[in-house]
């Protein structure tokens, strides 16, 4: 089930933007950057992913998985 929260557009100096409530930005954990997008006549708004997010976590796995050595393959 979505959420759904009526807001205004406000003036923001020469722009125009909405206030994001504190509801929604905790629901996708939204921080100080997001990216925004036009999708079939809609905005959607959301977490900025950094390319190499969540790899440390992946490699500690990997090392108490045994699963972080090196392997060599030849081709011939």
């Amino acid at each position: 089930m979505s959420t759904v929260i009526k807001t205004r557009i406000i003036k923001i100096g020469n722009s125009q933007g909405i206030r994001i409530p504190k509801l929604l930005r905790e629901q996708i954990h939204l921080g100080e950057e997001a990216e925004i997008e036009i999708q079939k006549n809609q905005i959607v708004i959301r977490p900025t992913q950094h390319p190499r997010q969540g790899w440390e976590e992946q490699f500690r796995a990997m090392a108490e998985h045994g699963d972080d050595r090196l392997s060599f393959t030849h081709i011939s």
